[in-house]
């Protein structure tokens, strides 16, 4: 869902389209990897594009795209979806920086764990390689594990994120996100000092 808002302060614009592509990556074929990037990637690349105009016009304005912790945290099965995410950041980021002198915000929303449609009906899975039914099983393992929330119970956070005078670049949506990046940027950290040695001579 994309949509356009001007009843509040500033105009909106959520980029909410997306969905799940569940497989690994040597299984995914051309198609489905370029409908993902197709869908959660450029779907709110050109929305940002024609809707950027009419805010710079107004001299506000707020971007929201949903992004996702598999946009700061990479995962099995999902190395697309992840990629789709982690472009989605990078191409957010950097906007946000360029359109805040004509008092433009950018907020990345990054989700955990919901209990949507996104690995339902509304998802596609590639063809499964044998070879790979342990990770699978893995997966499958871990996702028992865990209780998705209820989505409605984002509504009024996003509302008063978007009444928000300095709103932030980035918000997760539920505590679930914290301690999965917070160990994922910890380990990228230790793998960077632990190789500075080697980085040194390059």
């Amino acid at each position: 869902m994309i949509f356009l808002s001007v009843v509040r302060a500033r105009p909106l614009v959520v980029n909410n389209a997306g969905y799940g592509l569940f497989g690994m990556v040597e299984e995914t074929t051309e198609e489905q990897a370029r409908a993902q990037l197709d869908t959660n990637l450029f779907g709110p690349l050109w929305v940002t594009q024609a809707a950027l105009p009419y805010l710079r016009g107004q001299g506000s304005g707020h971007i929201v795209q949903v992004s996702s912790l598999g946009g700061l945290a990479a995962f099995p099965m999902l190395g697309l979806y992840n990629a789709s995410k982690w472009a989605l950041e990078g191409m957010s980021e950097a906007p946000a920086q360029e359109v805040a002198p004509f008092g433009i915000h950018v907020t990345l929303v990054e989700p955990g764990p919901y209990g949507t449609d996104w690995s339902g009906a509304s998802a596609v899975h590639t063809e499964p390689l044998p070879a790979y039914e342990p990770v699978r099983a893995a997966r499958r393992a871990g996702a028992f594990a865990r209780t998705p929330q209820d989505a409605r119970d984002t509504a009024a956070v996003v509302l008063e994120l978007v009444d928000t005078d300095a709103p932030p670049l980035r918000l997760f949506l539920g505590t679930y996100p914290y301690p999965v990046v917070e160990a994922a940027y910890r380990k990228r950290l230790d793998t960077w000092n632990d190789w500075r040695h080697l980085a040194s001579r390059a």
